[in-house]
């Protein structure tokens, strides 16, 4: 049997994609599954939230006493802490499931790389942060043993950026329908679109709203736009384009909350600068919603045909392609269909055994 450490130093509950990824897949691996035990090395956010009860997470955790929601405790501990942890509890292998990693470590690691947003498009991190964010991803990525990434764009970006061999990277794509998915579609309400992301410059929420705003007030739908975290960015952009009757600025959600808004909307609008796999997309496909969204070339690659594209810099071509599939019912009815039956060549179940697949790879390689 061989142990298995997992880095959930970055897990709190607040961190969207990554952590729908780790508890997705950690969720369906068998304790002792394929001969791997595993250990969770867990924040302080997500010990409180467990509270002695692994949940999800197939093995015991581990409370590292270390925040999540401190960026410099964070970075420290992914630095420094995850590989002496590691030691200490006889680990095997480390599998680092969230872009970072330790500096440098006697456990062979797997590291997971999302995306490369830091160096693909620095402009829209902070500076200083930006700095550190690519140092720290280097130093993982050169000490990891194997590289686990979600689609064939990342791969391109790992290997042209981090100088990462593409016999050292697996690539497995994640997937769409959780376990909290509605299993019976519930109606949809007549023109309420669906916008979901943080607030990071490249989600391009602005330009969202200048393609609302284009839309004739009579034929205005509503928007709802979650993933936000205290004071809301979008608060002045909304008031500046007199959108504030059209559009409702939500928090951080409930699973159980945005399945049922991905459930109830007529469409999910997707206007990313930069993705390294869209999740959102698949996750509104699985449950029927139609998708537009940005014209790049990973949302190609996940959504196929299923979705509608449009430039992520045009407002006016936007506006014009929300309000076409809105007044056109049976075109979103096969949009649905079309995007049901893409996510269904996605699964989580799939990712999982890939997943440790690669782990087990790891461990193989000397």
């Amino acid at each position: 049997m061989s142990r298995v450490l997992v880095d959930l130093l970055f897990f709190t509950g607040r961190k969207g994609g990554m952590e729908s990824y780790v508890r997705e897949v950690y969720s369906r691996i068998e304790p002792g599954a394929d001969g791997l035990e595993f250990l969770g090395l867990a924040s302080r956010e997500l010990a409180a939230e467990l509270a002695g009860d692994t949940g999800w997470f197939p093995g015991e955790i581990v409370d590292s006493g270390i925040s999540g929601e401190n960026r410099i405790a964070w970075a420290r501990g992914e630095l420094f802490c995850v590989a002496r942890f590691a030691r200490r509890l006889g680990a095997d292998l480390i599998h680092c499931p969230a872009n970072l990693g330790p500096a440098w470590s006697p456990v062979p690691v797997v590291l997971t790389v999302h995306d490369l947003l830091p160096f693909r498009h620095p402009e829209y991190v902070p500076g200083a942060y930006s700095r550190v964010l690519r140092a720290m991803i280097r130093l993982a990525a050169r000490g990891a043993r194997r590289i686990l990434t979600v689609s064939a764009a990342s791969q391109g970006d790992i290997v042209r950026y981090l100088r990462v061999p593409e016999s050292r990277i697996d690539v497995v794509p994640l997937a769409g329908h959780g376990p909290g998915a509605s299993p019976a579609p519930l109606p949809r309400l007549p023109r309420q679109l669906l916008a979901v992301g943080n607030r990071m410059p490249h989600k391009n929420f602005p330009m969202l709203l200048a393609a609302l705003a284009l839309v004739p007030e009579g034929t205005r739908p509503q928007l709802v736009v979650t993933g936000s975290h205290g004071d809301d960015p979008l608060a002045p952009v909304v008031a500046t384009l007199g959108l504030k009757p059209w559009v409702s600025l939500r928090g951080w959600l409930h699973p159980d909350e945005l399945d049922r808004l991905y459930a109830e909307s007529s469409l999910i609008v997707f206007p990313t600068l930069f993705e390294g796999f869209g999740l959102p997309v698949l996750e509104a496909m699985s449950r029927g919603c139609p998708v537009v969204c940005a014209d790049i070339p990973v949302l190609h690659e996940v959504a196929g045909d299923a979705a509608v594209y449009v430039s992520p810099h045009d407002a006016g071509a936007l506006a014009a392609t929300i309000g076409r599939l809105l007044d056109d019912p049976a075109e979103l009815a096969r949009r649905s269909n079309l995007g049901r039956d893409r996510a269904r060549t996605y699964s989580w179940a799939t990712t999982a055994r890939d997943t440790v697949a690669s782990l087990q790879r790891a461990l193989a390689e000397r």
